[in-house]
């Protein structure tokens, strides 16, 4: 089956893309290198579902590039705060504009900072969501600080997770993007406080839930 076919069959039988992130769409493959990385129509909707059925107060991204993916979460939670965190400040003229071409924009803080650096910053507990989407290569690093500002019961969306089917390769990885992802996975797959299931929507998301501890025992009364 033509994957191109596919995707232009969902992406006209789902909500539509509204106007504004066409644009930013548009003018993240004409502006920047990779393009490829804005979040685009389907994986979008998506996002604003998610962020829908989740409801949260205080949303976390990690990887802002062109505000496409912040906007879609801000859409999905119009009353939330965001957080969003982007290391390269050659990208913030754009993603400036295209906060300021939403409605939303104006829920949206912007910090020109390392994703790290930002999360050490950041009280227990802080988040009730958190999208990761920055250096692959930090992606475990992510996870341990991520665990540590999200709310028990809160949600950990990781995009890209299968990265291009390179997860499957059995050969040691000397690629530290690719190293760094399949750690990531790994390290999720393993922990029991963690709810988790991976979509091979575009290139891979993992949905992560963790898990509240509960202090009460469960009744087994019918």
């Amino acid at each position: 089956m033509d994957d191109l076919l596919l995707d232009d069959y969902i992406e006209r039988h789902i909500s539509p893309e509204p106007e504004y992130l066409h644009r930013i769409d548009r003018l993240s493959h004409l502006r920047r290198v990779h393009g490829r990385m804005c979040s685009g129509h389907a994986q979008g909707r998506l996002l604003v579902m998610l962020t829908a059925m989740i409801r949260p107060s205080n949303i976390l991204e990690l990887g802002t590039f062109t505000g496409y993916a912040t906007l879609c979460l801000a859409e999905g939670a119009p009353d939330a705060h965001i957080d969003t965190v982007e290391v390269f400040d050659e990208n913030e003229t754009l993603i400036r504009r295209a906060f300021d071409d939403s409605e939303y924009g104006v829920n949206i803080t912007l910090h020109i900072d390392d994703a790290i650096r930002y999360m050490s910053t950041r009280p227990d507990g802080a988040y009730d969501l958190i999208l990761i989407d920055a250096d692959k290569r930090q992606y475990p690093d992510y996870l341990d600080e991520a665990l540590r500002i999200l709310a028990p019961g809160g949600y950990i969306l990781a995009d890209n997770t299968l990265w291009g089917g390179k997860v499957l390769d059995t050969h040691p990885h000397t690629d530290p993007q690719t190293a760094g992802i399949i750690r990531f996975n790994d390290l999720v797959a393993r922990n029991p406080d963690l709810e988790k299931v991976i979509l091979p929507l575009r290139d891979g998301l993992t949905i992560i839930r963790k898990i509240k501890k509960s202090t009460k025992p469960r009744s087994h009364t019918l």
